[in-house]
């Protein structure tokens, strides 16, 4: 079980790296650089993480679904223990987005608390899929993927809907929307997440590495598949936008999560010890609160739309470096606070702050030559 988590939590790590990037390019970077092929690279890679969060949140709900079966829990239990994992999820996002409006108040409006994000996607998704603790592990994995294919292929339908007398919050939560993440097509990754997390908890531990292989090979050949069907004559909707709601898009992107969940397996193997790209994967959710107020609220406002690319590649780099201080912070918190206990014990800061001065002292007295 050990190295299945290990490899999940650097999945994570690696879309918590391309969102951090992303959103600081975006947030940053002037307008003058928007139109460079870095920018656009940029934020192309920055599509992916909502992507990976929102399978791995299937992945993490099909081990709670399997842990429960195994325990006897009945069909009821287990149905409601989803249930309260999509109401956590909902009051998390819910306490996020009144923490980002009290922050930026009064510039900001009320209608910004009711924006549809990733945890508001994730706890509808999770309360959509709930049914699939109803059904034995092994009939999970082959309904959660058709329940993914399904919902991929009803995003065009749904987005091509007359949603003009629809409240604007059903719409946000339910259509394809290029900014929220609606249950179509985003609520298609945490299926297709439910139905390998299932496959994975049937496979003993020296299974794993041979579906890894099928999974980099499923992996290729969606990505070519997607790319080879993303136009006519292939598809009879009357009309889809390809970064929007197109099937094409969400194969390709799930293509790419395969391939990055088969590297993860195998770099954990091969690379065994820490790995500081694995320790922001741990931490996701508070990696993902904390920079969204610092590169989007008023902490480094000054930087907004005024860098050059060098100078945004730097505060992106500045800005991984303090959210891995603040995921290390998170995981040692214990050890931290027997530090500062010891330092209190000892008197600290009194005496170390008189030690620092003296040492300062003799380091700017003249030396020898």
């Amino acid at each position: 079980m050990k190295p299945r988590l290990e490899y999940l939590d650097w999945v994570r790590g690696v879309a918590a790296v391309i969102m951090l990037q992303g959103h600081v390019f975006h947030s940053f970077l002037n307008p003058a650089g928007r139109v460079g092929a870095s920018f656009q690279l940029s934020q192309f890679a920055g599509g992916m993480p909502p992507a990976i969060f929102l399978f791995l949140t299937g992945v993490t709900l099909a081990f709670l679904m399997h842990s429960g079966e195994r325990r006897g829990e009945s069909r009821r239990a287990r149905v409601l223990g989803a249930l309260r994992r999509a109401g956590y999820l909902m009051g998390l996002a819910f306490l996020f987005r009144l923490q980002l409006w009290l922050f930026i108040f009064p510039q900001s409006p009320w209608t910004d608390l009711l924006r549809v994000d990733i945890l508001n996607s994730m706890g509808l998704a999770i309360a959509l899929m709930s049914p699939a603790a109803l059904v034995a592990t092994a009939t999970r994995v082959k309904i959660c993927a058709l329940a993914g294919m399904a919902i991929a292929a009803a995003a065009p339908l749904v987005s091509a809907l007359d949603w003009s007398r629809a409240p604007v919050l059903l719409r946000s939560y339910i259509a394809p929307d290029y900014f929220s993440f609606g249950l179509f097509p985003w609520a298609a990754f945490v299926a297709f997440g439910l139905s390998v997390g299932s496959g994975l908890r049937l496979m003993r531990p020296e299974q794993v590495e041979g579906a890894v292989r099928w999974a980099a090979l499923a992996g290729g050949l969606l990505i070519l598949a997607g790319q080879h069907l993303a136009g006519p004559p292939y598809w009879f909707y009357p009309k889809t936008e390809f970064w929007l709601d197109h099937p094409a898009l969400i194969a390709i992107k799930l293509g790419v999560i395969l391939l990055i969940l088969a590297f993860a397996f195998v770099w954990m193997r091969q690379c065994a010890g820490w790995s500081w790209v694995r320790q922001l994967g741990t931490t996701s959710l508070l990696v993902y609160w904390v920079h969204t107020e610092l590169v989007y609220g008023r902490w480094l406002g000054v930087l907004k739309e005024r860098l050059t690319a060098p100078q945004t590649v730097a505060a992106a780099a500045g800005v991984i470096f303090l959210m891995l201080g603040l995921s290390l912070a998170q995981t040692h918190r214990g050890r931290l606070r027997e530090i500062l206990a010891g330092f209190a014990a000892r008197g600290w800061p009194e005496r170390e702050l008189g030690l620092s001065l003296r040492l300062r002292g003799s380091m700017s007295s003249p030396g020898p030559d």
